[in-house]
């Protein structure tokens, strides 16, 4: 499996925080969605930006809810980073429109402290304010993964905070 780090939509060498609808806190007490864009040959970049803020959300009573492509989470992965095993649940996703409808799901009960999903595609100013929402009503994280293409270009920026990746190698 594949993890990744934070990013925005411009073209990027690695990782970078992105796209937030509220500064993040521990105890996300209100919501938040972010983007995460990365480079598959690199998940050792995610792990180190994306674990600590995983760790300490399974501190919570509320799970964690990986909406994954095909992978599955390896049980030694989950222990060996940290993550508590009773608290994370896994479900495989077949198309970006499922994962983004079960996100929107997810995030608006309240059960999950964090909800991660992959995305191919950029999301809708539409898609982004739903996720939003979601995130608010129930208190939560969403991170949206989603592999960097060498062509992307800069259509529009969000409000969010930026971390360029050169600062971390």
């Amino acid at each position: 499996m594949y993890t990744s780090g934070y990013a925005n939509h411009s073209t990027m060498t690695s990782a970078t925080p992105v796209r937030h609808s509220r500064v993040a806190s521990t105890q996300a007490s209100s919501g938040l969605i972010s983007e995460v864009v990365y480079h598959e040959d690199q998940p050792m970049m995610t792990q180190l930006l994306l674990l600590p803020l995983l760790q300490q959300l399974g501190q919570q009573s509320r799970w964690q809810l990986w909406l994954t492509p095909q992978q599955k989470l390896s049980r030694e992965w989950v222990q060996a980073s940290g993550l508590p095993l009773t608290k994370v649940m896994q479900l495989s996703q077949m198309s970006p429109c499922n994962t983004l409808e079960s996100m929107i799901r997810a995030l608006r009960t309240g059960n999950y402290s964090v909800v991660i999903g992959w995305l191919s595609d950029e999301l809708t100013e539409d898609e982004h304010t739903r996720l939003v929402m979601a995130a608010e009503e129930g208190q939560a994280i969403g991170f949206l993964m989603r592999p960097v293409r060498a062509t992307s270009t800069a259509t529009r920026q969000l409000n969010g905070l930026k971390i360029h990746s050169n600062f971390y190698h």
